[in-house]
């Protein structure tokens, strides 16, 4: 049981209960579901209490000062040794006291939490976009042998190192249920790593204002048994599959006239535009335009249409397909899984 989960049942504080409320959930830094996020959140309570009982003693002190004012016999003021005492009591002994218990456990934490992987760990490669994650799976040697976007799966149990690069403005990256924010700069690689103790779907964030859509700049984060992640790491190394149907292959020459592939790839087809998501294994997703709406075909087609409704000031511009035309594109990109 997570420590809000024990405050709000069985602490003093139940009563606080609904305040309480945010301190669990798919994107709460409060709510551990991996090993650095755990060490995050046993820093932030003590430091949450610690802060209200200063607070508290601040304010009990400025009412004792502002009643003692307005007594009509106030006692004389402290003389210059009481009150020289007074400032370095409450001025330094007392906030060193207070503060240097939490650096060191900061500076202890910070230790473990970026402390060295094993060289065998899997690498993941991300790219903040304006505003989506461009993401690459590495071998041993460096190289890409997969490539998506705005859904990253890792094994559970298995710590994961990520590159994260930005080849625009400065963005962060941040999974709040298992790791703190990492900045991801232009021209600089920075490392994190991350580990989610059970399978599950965890919500990550930009949060670093990066632009106009900042706030819908999400990803999904799958953290899945070994065997299973295996399996769909497999599925992504493959090209995409060709056309079965007629209805198919006419939705992939429309992916080409409607000139899809000058922003998209989709790797065994000649599409390779490097401005927009990888389109590859597209129906295998989640979600669209950086986990701003879920994977359907009516919201693909609404994407597709008018994105600017959807995520105004995106960079994917507007087509004018007839419904026909749509329809038979749709048909195509689904079948890309």
């Amino acid at each position: 049981m997570s420590l809000s989960k024990h405050i709000r049942t069985t602490g003093p504080l139940g009563a606080a209960a609904p305040f309480l409320a945010a301190c669990e959930g798919p994107q709460s830094a409060l709510d551990p579901a991996g090993s650095a996020a755990a060490l995050i959140a046993r820093l932030w309570w003590p430091t949450l209490f610690v802060a209200i009982l200063v607070t508290l003693l601040v304010l009990a002190l400025l009412t004792v000062a502002v009643f003692r004012a307005h007594r009509r016999h106030a006692a004389l003021p402290l003389n210059a040794r009481q009150s020289r005492n007074l400032v370095i009591a409450g001025g330094i002994i007392l906030p060193l006291a207070a503060t240097i218990p939490f650096a060191l456990s900061s500076f202890s934490i910070g230790r473990t939490i970026n402390a060295p992987l094993p060289d065998d760990a899997m690498t993941v490669e991300v790219v903040g976009k304006q505003w989506w994650w461009e993401v690459h799976y590495l071998d041993e040697a460096g190289n890409r042998i997969a490539t998506t976007a705005n859904e990253i799966h890792i094994p559970a149990g298995e710590p994961v190192r990520f590159l994260l690069k930005s080849d625009n403005v400065i963005h962060s990256f941040w999974v709040p249920n298992l790791q703190g924010k990492t900045d991801m700069m232009p021209g600089r690689t920075n490392v994190t790593s991350v580990t989610a103790d059970e399978p599950g779907v965890y919500r990550g964030q930009c949060a670093e204002y990066c632009g106009t859509q900042h706030a819908l700049m999400a990803f999904l984060l799958v953290a899945e048994e070994p065997e299973r992640f295996d399996a769909w790491l497999e599925g992504q190394r493959q090209p995409a599959t060709m056309p079965e149907t007629q209805a198919q292959a006419r939705g992939h020459d429309e992916f080409f006239e409607a000139g899809c592939a000058g922003c998209h790839t989709i790797r065994g087809t000649s599409a390779s535009g490097d401005l927009g998501p990888d389109l590859t294994h597209i129906a295998s997703r989640r979600t669209l335009a950086g986990a701003t709406v879920p994977n359907r075909i009516g919201h693909l087609g609404g994407w597709i249409t008018d994105p600017q409704h959807v995520k105004p000031g995106s960079r994917m511009p507007p087509s004018e397909l007839t419904p026909e035309e749509l329809k038979t594109l749709l048909g195509y990109l689904e079948s890309l899984e």
